[in-house]
């Protein structure tokens, strides 16, 4: 799976994003998991899963500031 394109993440809506976030973490700790019982093949997946999280999250809360703001 590639990193998602922030254009993608700001068409979903806050649950969506929320879900994602959800379902991302639960990879990553999975990952976390293979890596350290040597099972892992494709480390570089946790840093994609790591910055996919950040970057919905960020996205997250701006939509969420705009909400207020714009309230």
């Amino acid at each position: 799976m590639k990193a998602m394109k922030v254009e993608e993440i700001r068409k979903l809506a806050a649950e969506e994003i929320r879900t994602k976030i959800a379902d991302s973490r639960e990879e990553m700790m999975k990952l976390r998991f293979q890596q350290v019982t040597g099972q892992l093949t494709d480390s570089s997946r946790l840093t994609y899963l790591r910055r996919d999280i950040a970057r919905m999250e960020t996205i997250l809360r701006e939509t969420e500031r705009a909400a207020v703001e714009g309230a």
